[in-house]
């Protein structure tokens, strides 16, 4: 019976012996090595991918059933002269790692001790009598790591010699690009930045961010608009590591002591990745930021970017209009770009002419004409877009209205027959008419090329691996309750490996959608305060953000705390209250007695409130 045999029958019961796993669990396991998915699988390796034990278990059991030690290998605990008896190949390609020598006896690292054809190879290749101790393969190639010239990069464990990261020789590679790609396969800091990018990309990431800390430099993603630490290097790096993304950015490496921006592209298992680069000195040194613009992984349908149906219809009625000012408005982060490229791509036909005017262009859409704003030499947004409007233009998207003169010339394109799609920073879609006045538009000409307001933010789904239901708090129930939010079941993420324990994996948008009409036209013209076309809006039914998310926590999408996180700030009134109760079979006798009931349980949920304040 062979080695590998023996082990397969006798492992899970080593496991259960040290208490390592349960006799319900090896059963388990057992059963799913017998699925045709898992075929050729090792028991040992079903164990740790069901994260029922871990490698160091599993190995430790499996060195005892061999008679041959368990170790734990620890940083350079190696003979640097005893290593050279096996070649750097043999030893990455297979695993193995001499560590000493004693009395004719050499000791080698190995992570399969049921191995005997590697045993006798390594015996012949030495000349030496081997004895063997099991470790695991992480410490196994960390161990390799930090040989000399390793070609082995484990991210785990970054090389402390700081002659491996000399920030020096990638400067001087700025003078022959030929050098960067000679060290691209040599130079751990190259690998190293690699692997974050990649990394953020495997994981989702919107940004990246390398941070010089205390004692250490930072990577921290921001997934699902959270961010979570990565991993943590050697301070000494950061120099290096900023050095490099600014060589890959085409910035000045030189130039420390000022902020630059610049872009990368890469291309990562055959798609294009876009990086917006951004650096800042700190007091402990260089700050990075890199935006991920992942083009392969974000959809430009809008059925697909989580719209109701109520507001899906209402939009598309605005983005076929003949002219107008469509605006999509929220925070950086919120998916206005996404919506705005999904609503030109739908638009989009070989019979009308659309242009955008960019900073920078985010996405390639087809049949679309994409100008880039380059401010060094004079072509802002409102330069563009009044030459732009000699072109013949159909519709027209403005990245973003940022002052005053671009904001007119908007107005003056939608008033001229132009359908023309912008976005602004606002916090919902009627303080957009505010936004405008404040940038020195008169009022009448808002009234009279304004034709709708899409608010938007994003919430994060809750993980489908890991759903429940639970009940929620009474007080926030029964405000609930009173708001005519008849929802039943509520449920929540308990965290697993899949949503990194946090209950959401993904992002979805909710919505509100402001359309104006004669009436709220003339009270724009006539300049009546904000509350006043609110509270107009809220009357014709408008559906606000908290509408919109509450109906998404009805049906399972996610939770009432991401709602009132996001949304909990914003004072809908009386009438928003009302808008939100009249629902068939559960409304109120009168807008009246349903304010002062939601006005008085807003109280019990103040702490959410409170940090949503904050966080704003």
């Amino acid at each position: 019976m062979s080695a590998t045999t023996k082990s397969k029958r006798r492992l899970g019961n080593l496991l259960v012996e040290k208490g390592y796993l349960s006799t319900e669990l090896l059963q388990a396991a057992l059963d799913e090595q017998k699925n045709p998915i898992n075929r050729g699988k090792l028991l040992g390796e079903l164990l740790i991918g069901l994260e029922y034990c871990t490698e160091d278990q599993v190995v430790e059991c499996l060195a005892g059933e061999y008679d041959v030690p368990y170790a734990k290998l620890e940083q350079r605990m190696y003979d640097p002269g005893v290593v050279d008896l096996l070649s750097r190949e043999y030893i990455e390609e297979n695993l193995v790692l001499p560590l000493f020598k004693v009395n004719g006896v050499l000791t080698v690292a190995v992570t399969e001790p049921s191995n005997l054809f590697l045993i006798d190879e390594v015996a012949t290749l030495t000349e030496c009598e081997v004895q063997i101790v099991a470790t695991t393969t992480k410490d196994l190639r960390r161990m390799i790591t930090s040989l000399p010239n390793s070609k082995v990069f484990v991210i785990d464990d970054i090389i402390e010699d700081s002659e491996a990261a000399d920030v020096t020789l990638i400067e001087d590679a700025m003078d022959d690009i030929s050098d960067i790609e000679e060290i691209a396969g040599q130079s751990p800091i190259i690998r190293l930045v690699n692997y974050i990018i990649f990394n953020a990309v495997k994981e989702g990431a919107s940004d990246i961010h390398i941070e010089p800390a205390d004692r250490c430099t930072r990577v921290r993603y921001r997934v699902d608009g959270t961010l979570y630490k990565s991993l943590e290097v050697p301070q000494h790096l950061l120099a290096a590591i900023t050095s490099r993304i600014k060589i890959m950015a085409g910035l000045d490496i030189s130039e420390r002591r000022l902020p630059q921006d610049g872009r990368v592209n890469v291309m990562l298992n055959r798609r294009r990745i876009d990086l917006r680069v951004s650096t800042f000195p700190s007091s402990r040194g260089e700050k990075t930021a890199m935006r991920v613009l992942d083009t392969g992984s974000v959809s430009l349908v809008l059925e697909d970017l989580g719209f109701s149906e109520d507001v899906l219809e209402t939009f598309r009625m605005g983005i076929e209009a003949p002219n107008g000012i469509v605006l999509v408005t929220g925070p950086t982060g919120s998916g206005k770009s996404t919506t705005l490229y999904a609503a030109l791509n739908s638009i989009s036909s070989m019979e009308n002419n659309i242009c955008t005017v960019e900073d920078p262009i985010e996405y390639n859409l087809p049949l679309i004409n994409q100008f880039q704003v380059q401010e060094r030499v004079g072509l802002t947004f409102s330069v563009a877009l009044r030459t732009l409007l000699r072109q013949d233009p159909d519709a027209v998207m403005v990245g973003e209205i940022r002052d005053e003169e671009t904001a007119r010339m908007a107005i003056q394109a939608a008033m001229t027959g132009h359908l023309v799609f912008s976005t602004l920073h606002t916090n919902d879609a009627c303080a957009a008419v505010t936004r405008l006045e404040n940038m020195g538009v008169e009022p009448y000409l808002i009234g009279a090329g304004l034709n709708m307001v899409l608010a938007q933010r994003l919430v994060r789904r809750i993980c489908n691996k890991c759903r429940e239901t639970y009940e929620p708090p009474r007080p926030l129930k029964k405000t609930l309750q009173r708001m005519g939010c008849d929802i039943e079941t509520f449920y929540r993420g308990v965290g697993c490996r899949q949503c990194r324990n946090t209950g959401y994996s993904g992002r979805i948008g909710i919505h509100e959608i402001f359309v104006l009409n004669d009436e709220i036209r003339d009270d724009i013209t006539a300049e009546k305060p904000l509350s006043v076309i609110r509270h107009a809006a809220l009357a014709q039914g408008m559906v606000t953000l908290r509408k919109d998310g509450l109906r998404k926590v009805r049906e399972g999408i996610t939770t009432i705390e991401e709602i009132m996180h996001i949304a909990g700030d914003l004072h809908e009134g009386a009438a928003g209250a009302h808008e939100l109760a009249v629902r068939p079979g559960n409304a109120p006798e009168s807008a009246a007695e349903t304010a002062p009931a939601v006005l008085a349980d807003a109280e019990a949920v103040s702490p959410l409130t409170q940090e949503s304040d904050a966080t704003a």
